[in-house]
């Protein structure tokens, strides 16, 4: 199975080796500043895969992103949808969300001695409904920069949406560091840390991931990737995930 991933991860990564100028985007866990410029469009297809002790965990993401002005962003995600194998031969596949997300850039890290932006993001799905908002900080220094995301996220679940009797909170912190090695290949690390809160009162365990991220683009194409391993070793968590995003603007 994690040949089969790898496999594909280069496989995207070498889809971006075309010709034009792609929107710049070093990370996949972590988010940075600087949304879409200005009447640009661009298509993002995410596929995150997660192993846990007794299946394989693949979700699938669809999303257009939009730049309403040069400093605000919206992304549209068209469908969130979650393909599981189990150890025991049984697969599963469910749809699970839509949605959007708004962008606005508060200063911009280019200019700026620190780049920040604030983020809010609204899923809906048969069972569910989430809220989230991050915090986004920037620094660049020449070829490398170092994000910073504050994130807080609130979920409701339960047999319908009517009947949302399960409620968890949740806090993470997301960092990233990229380095352009040159104009077409980005190479760095990101960590996340994150700890939930059921019924927001009892917290659980931190969780903690951490390792390499690496980033293709070239003409109007990218593919950007980040393998994170488990540093903490808590029950029930992914031992390692594998994120991969490519995409195209127009």
């Amino acid at each position: 199975m994690m040949k089969r991933t790898f496999a594909a991860a280069l496989l995207a990564l070498g889809l971006s080796l075309t010709s034009g100028e792609a929107h710049d985007r070093r990370f996949v866990y972590s988010y940075e500043t600087k949304g879409m410029p200005k009447g640009l469009w661009e298509y993002e297809q995410w596929m995150t895969w997660k192993s846990y002790d007794n299946k394989d965990r693949f979700d699938f993401r669809h999303e257009f992103e939009y730049g309403i002005s040069d400093t605000l962003t919206i992304d549209i995600y068209l469908a969130d949808w979650r393909y599981e194998s189990f150890d025991g031969g049984e697969d599963t596949v469910d749809y699970r969300r839509s949605g959007f997300a708004l962008r606005q850039e508060m200063t911009d890290a280019n200019t700026s001695f620190l780049g920040s932006a604030l983020y809010g993001e609204v899923l809906v799905g048969d069972e569910m409904i989430v809220l989230e908002g991050k915090i986004l900080l920037q620094k660049n220094f020449g070829p490398l920069i170092a994000v910073y995301n504050s994130v807080i996220e609130a979920e409701w679940e339960g047999g319908s949406l009517s009947n949302l009797d399960e409620q968890v909170g949740v806090w993470e912190n997301v960092v990233g560091l990229s380095y352009q090695v040159n104009p077409n290949f980005f190479l760095g690390v990101e960590a996340l840390h994150e700890i939930e809160f059921a019924d927001w009162s009892d917290a659980g365990d931190h969780v903690v991931y951490v390792g390499p991220n690496l980033s293709f683009r070239k003409g109007n194409f990218f593919a950007t990737a980040a393998c994170l391993f488990e540093t903490t070793g808590v029950d029930g968590e992914a031992e390692s995930q594998l994120r991969i995003i490519a995409g195209f603007s127009f």
